[in-house]
């Protein structure tokens, strides 16, 4: 699922569209916050399972990688897209 032209979200299909909308709204938040720092190519989110999270971020054709686990889906993902922010930050 594209989210924008250069958010890729991977295996987020089958998620309850409540969860949905939430993580849909952080990773645009996130997102919006390092364009505005420094612009990237891609941002792909891949779902492993209900768990744990890869994150991938391009930037310059240079790709950053995060990954975490949590019980709780969104914390999973808020860690994976603050690992890729401040990545972002400091180039």
């Amino acid at each position: 699922m594209e989210l924008g032209g250069n958010i890729e979200l991977i295996n987020f299909e089958n998620l309850d569209h409540s969860k949905l909308i939430v993580i849909k709204k952080i990773v645009g938040n996130y997102a919006k916050k390092m364009s505005d720092i420094h612009g990237f190519e891609k941002l792909s989110l891949s779902l492993k399972d209900e768990t744990e999270i890869q994150g991938r971020l391009t930037i310059n054709k240079k790709i950053h990688s995060s990954e975490a686990r949590d019980d709780n889906l969104f914390f999973a993902l808020d860690k994976v897209l603050s690992n890729l922010y401040n990545e972002c930050k400091s180039l």
